[in-house]
């Protein structure tokens, strides 16, 4: 075979070499204008954790730099994420045990906490996106996301009842997106119908469309105290070895009316979002979970990674997978990073 590169003279080999890629790489300028894939505050969404009372910053030990913020307190770090270019937030209650009980009751009282954050945040920041958490599982003393029956069975049907009273208590106290995150099936039709119904078809869903049984929800369990008290979620959550199966799910979410699509966790399924981005045209959120975030946190702790430039590179993997929207801890940190 001929050497298509001949080594004995430097001259036949630079004639050779007429593709050098290189060339793109050579000053920072040119890797500027020639990147590919590029991220922006605005395609970053944070969650919040929100309790009772106030003045209250309480951390997380699980996950470092990450808070439960009294509404006082999250009103000014919502302040803070929109001066940083983020437009989106999502919210999540810490129900107290006490509120809890089989059938997350607590989840439709009116004026629950979930409730008052909402008004409260809107009213100080009304240009950010507010998103909501609709599951039960902050608000079942068992901690699954359904309506347990007596038989131990997580039951959808009577679930969805909830879950749409749910979204439109939220919608009332004005929320802008509707983020179904508990895989009972039918939810995002049922969830639409009631919005629609009460006059709220303005609101979006944002529907958890593969949420799988993942074991890096540790540590947001243990921010919101939510573990399942009994058993596991898989039931309803997919089996991580799936990806056909996210493809029947986003078909049937896309036909019952979800405005965005979303995949959890991120990293681990970066081949689950490229193929649903190559069948729908909705957009396409991505959750960068709890476990993905503190793992990141846990080495940088150690000296043993940069945690600003290796979110930055899972943050881009995951926008080039196909994400439009990332769901992170890191959003506050990461924006500060970015130009907009």
């Amino acid at each position: 075979m001929k050497n298509v590169f001949p080594l004995d003279s430097g001259e036949h080999l630079q004639e050779a070499l007429i593709r050098r890629p290189r060339r793109n790489r050579r000053t920072a300028s040119i890797r500027e204008m020639t990147q590919e894939t590029h991220l922006r505050p605005s395609q970053l969404a944070a969650p919040l954790f929100i309790v009772e009372g106030t003045e209250q910053i309480q951390p997380i030990p699980s996950m470092p730099d990450v808070f439960r913020y009294s509404i006082d307190e999250a009103i000014s770090e919502t302040a803070q994420l929109y001066e940083a270019g983020i437009r989106a937030i999502d919210l999540f209650t810490v129900v107290p045990a006490e509120r809890k009980d089989r059938c997350g009751t607590e989840a439709v009282r009116e004026g629950n906490l979930l409730q008052r954050s909402i008004r409260k945040i809107k009213a100080e920041i009304p240009e950010m996106c507010v998103m909501v958490d609709i599951a039960l599982d902050p608000f079942t003393d068992h901690g699954h996301d359904g309506v347990l029956n007596e038989s131990g069975e997580i039951v959808n049907d009577e679930t969805l009842n909830i879950l749409s009273e749910m979204s439109v208590l939220a919608a009332e106290a004005g929320a802008d997106m509707i983020a179904p995150s508990d895989m009972m099936d039918g939810r995002v039709a049922f969830i639409r119908h009631a919005l629609d119904d009460a006059g709220h078809s303005g609101v979006g869903i944002m529907s958890y469309t593969a949420k799988y049984a993942s074991s890096f929800y540790g540590p947001f369990r243990d921010a919101l105290e939510s573990a399942p008290k009994f058993g596991d979620k898989k039931t309803y959550q997919m089996n991580p070895a799936n990806i056909r199966e996210a493809l029947v799910e986003c078909a049937l979410d896309e036909t019952e009316g979800a405005d965005i699509i979303l995949i959890k966790p991120a990293g681990p399924y970066l081949d689950v979002i490229a193929a649903v981005r190559k069948k729908t045209s909705l957009p396409i959120a991505a959750y960068h979970v709890s476990g993905e975030y503190s793992m990141v946190m846990a080495a940088a702790e150690r000296g043993w990674i940069n945690p600003d430039t290796a979110f930055l590179e899972i943050l881009l993997g995951i926008k080039r997978a196909g994400a439009d929207l990332i769901l992170t801890y890191a959003a506050k940190r990461i924006a500060k990073k970015l130009s907009f």
